[in-house]
């Protein structure tokens, strides 16, 4: 039995097999085989790929062989390797032989030191394999990920297109231009290919090295293509090109901006892709590679075509989208008041800041005794249907308003109507697209009394509500807040009422607050502003909002409020008795004359009076107050202290009584009732002409 510790005695012939494998290695081996020194000068090596004979490298040191991208990293991976015998292995590198001709490459170098017996350092044993294939397929790969990663996730055209720039560059591409044809960006449909020579297109998105100076110069502008260019036929045939660049190029001399961006970035290689869709053609995509990238190649078209494919569809949806939003903005503005009807006691303004949300809206209602109804609000969500959510809404809270209600009633009657909204649109059938798509909003409702110099406001949902004193000081409105709209909560709303200075400002904003961390000082100082006018203020707090405040959109409205003039209105107290009636008529024309009204608005008001003061004191209690207020409308109101109102009705032809509303209702334009802790108030408003005081 021989020693454990003896040394294997060596077969017969083994340095014989150990020469001939090393030998075939060097001689028939794919890859390259590198021995170096401990100088890591080249003592042996296999004949390479670039057909330079080996001997030719012999005695070089490894980085003097080979032209390296980072040389200096190399030679600190190899001295690595040499002092701690750890190998390296799949260390992927660009260059060449440095007698070798053609671009530069990717090479997969692994490196391993050789040792002898006793453990003495010979030197090193590096393998390079050329990977350049796999590598540019892993840049392509890469590359189509980003597109599919950064393009589509917004539905704004210019977006999109800065989305594949930025996806291809610098990775793919040096330089990339997205152009758009200009009525796609507008909405409108894609014009079938081929596109005309007269179709003009719109630069969208430019990135790249070396084309910084000429962006803002390019992007944004608009031009029909050269004929007879890469770039006309690459949309008439809807085929991509790869195209040689240089100084004797023919078609330059027909595209001189694009002569000017290829020299000023030393572009030589360029692959044009159209942007189509069913045979449509929405745009064209140019992709350069400059200086010393690189040339595109054939194999480059497959992915350039997937990209521009997905970026294609990416843009047809955000076309959609737009189309859709300009018909939903639209609509949205047909469906908001279209003038301002004014009123005596209160100026208003108003912008409706644009976004996403198509559902923002804001009102101005005239009430009885010269009040004022203040409305924003808004629907959330894109699109025509919400635009005509809000149009329902709107209409539903003129018609609330009109019952004289207190705002938080109002309120609570608009969530039952958009209860019923939400029911009908969860029935809608399986098939249709607003089915499952939930409804939610936001109003709030105030109404400005100037006999009272009071401002009474509910709101459901998050809307803000601000005062501007006549001083300039600014503060926020403690309103409390209700359920939002369409929510299905139950709980009721509620109300505060706030005192008024004459003068001061009323600011109502639908939007969402600003959260406090990013709460500018710009849009409080642009309203404590005093004297200025209310479209001025309302222009200063849209110019100090932050520029991504809001992006789906707002409603602001401003209402200055005022006191009816002593010269507009007039107010008597009667005596709950048989004579009041006639006081009342001899009061009224008085006042109706100094007015310089006609004899026969004159003589309705009188019967009008006369008949509201006898039901007053007939059915009512005290206290019995009659008041006439000029306007647009001529307003007469009959107060008493019973909260039972009369009601309309049709007498027969031998009845003695009950004509007089019935009369009422024919002589005025609108009449109602309105209710308070005091008793309750009958008015009429009468269409008058143009009228002058005495003043």
């Amino acid at each position: 039995m021989s020693d454990a510790g003896a040394p294997v005695p060596k077969p017969a012939g083994a340095d014989i097999m150990g020469a001939a494998i090393l030998h075939t290695l060097f001689a028939q081996s794919a890859v390259g085989l590198h021995v170096l020194d401990t100088r890591l000068r080249v003592v042996r090596a296999n004949l390479l790929p670039d057909d330079v004979p080996a001997e030719r490298l012999a005695g070089r040191y490894f980085t003097d062989a080979y032209w390296l991208e980072r040389p200096h990293e190399a030679e600190r991976v190899l001295r690595g390797v040499l002092d701690s015998g750890a190998a390296v292995r799949g260390l992927v590198v660009r260059g060449r032989l440095v007698d070798g001709a053609g671009p530069d490459r990717s090479l997969k170098v692994s490196v391993n030191r050789l040792d002898d017996a006793r453990g003495r350092t010979l030197g090193l044993l590096a393998t390079v394999v050329d990977v350049d294939e796999q590598e540019k397929a892993r840049t392509r790969s890469a590359c189509l990920a980003a597109v599919r990663t950064r393009v589509g996730r917004s539905l704004d055209v210019a977006a999109t297109c800065e989305g594949l720039v930025a996806a291809v560059v610098p990775v793919f591409a040096d330089l990339a231009v997205v152009e758009v044809v200009d009525e796609v960006l507008r909405g409108s449909d894609p014009p079938p290919g081929p596109l005309g020579h007269d179709v003009p297109l719109r630069r969208v998105a430019l990135r790249g090295h070396g084309a910084d100076g000429h962006r803002d110069g390019l992007v944004g502008e608009m031009r029909r293509l050269p004929a007879r260019t890469p770039y006309a036929l690459a949309v008439s045939d809807l085929r991509p090109r790869v195209v040689r660049l240089g100084p004797r190029t023919p078609w330059l001399d027909t595209a001189p901006e694009s002569a000017r961006l290829i020299e000023a970035t030393g572009a030589h290689s360029m692959i044009v892709v159209p942007l189509k869709l069913h045979g449509a053609v929405l745009g064209l995509v140019s992709l350069y590679r400059c200086r010393d990238s690189e040339p595109f190649e054939e194999n480059d078209l497959p992915m350039t075509l997937t990209a521009a494919a997905h970026v294609a569809l990416s843009i047809d949806n955000a076309r959609q989208y737009e189309r859709d939003h300009v018909i939903a903005s639209t609509v949205q503005r047909r469906l908001l008041p279209q003038r301002d009807d004014g009123n005596v006691a209160v100026e208003t303004a108003h912008f409706l800041l644009p976004g996403r949300n198509s559902g923002c809206w804001f009102d101005t209602i005239g009430l009885s005794g010269a009040r004022t109804a203040l409305v924003v609000g808004a629907v959330d969500g894109p699109g025509l249907q919400t635009a005509i959510t809000m149009g329902q809404l709107r209409t539903a809270l003129h018609a609330l308003a009109g019952l004289d209600l207190e705002p938080d009633e109002v309120l609570a009657r608009l969530a039952d109507t958009t209860e019923r909204l939400a029911r009908e649109r969860e029935a809608l059938p399986p098939a249709d697209r607003l089915l499952g798509q939930s409804l939610t909003g936001t109003c709030m409702y105030a109404v400005h009394d100037p006999f009272a110099g009071t401002c009474t406001i509910a709101r459901a949902g998050n809307a803000t509500a601000g005062l501007i004193a006549p001083d300039g000081t600014t503060a926020a409105l403690d309103v409390p807040e209700g359920p939002r709209l369409f929510s299905g909560d139950s709980a009721p709303f509620a109300t505060a009422t706030f005192a008024l200075d004459e003068g001061s400002v009323l600011a109502f904003f639908s939007g969402t607050p600003i959260p406090a961390g990013r709460q500018p000082a710009g849009p409080r100082e642009a309203l404590a502003g005093p004297g200025r006018s209310l479209q001025d203020l309302c222009d200063d707090v849209v110019y100090n909002l932050p520029a991504d405040a809001h992006p789906e959109g707002a409603a602001l409205l401003l209402a200055r409020t005022g006191v009816v003039p002593p010269d507009r209105f007039s107010t008597w107290d009667l005596p709950s008795d048989l004579t009041s009636p006639g006081v009342a008529r001899t009061l009224m024309r008085d006042r109706l004359d100094s007015w310089h009204l006609d004899e026969e608005t004159i003589e309705a008001t009188e019967l009008i009076v006369s008949e509201l003061v006898t039901n007053a004191v007939r059915y009512g209690a005290p206290p019995l107050r009659l008041r006439l207020i000029l306007d647009r409308t001529l307003t007469c109101e009959v107060h008493d202290g019973s909260p039972v109102a009369p009601h309309l009705r049709h007498a027969r032809a031998a009845d003695e009584g009950g004509r007089g509303l019935f009369i009422v209702s024919q002589l005025a334009a609108h009449w109602g009732t309105r209710y308070g802790a005091g008793g309750k108030t009958l008015w009429t408003e009468q269409e008058i002409g143009s009228a002058t005081d005495d003043r």
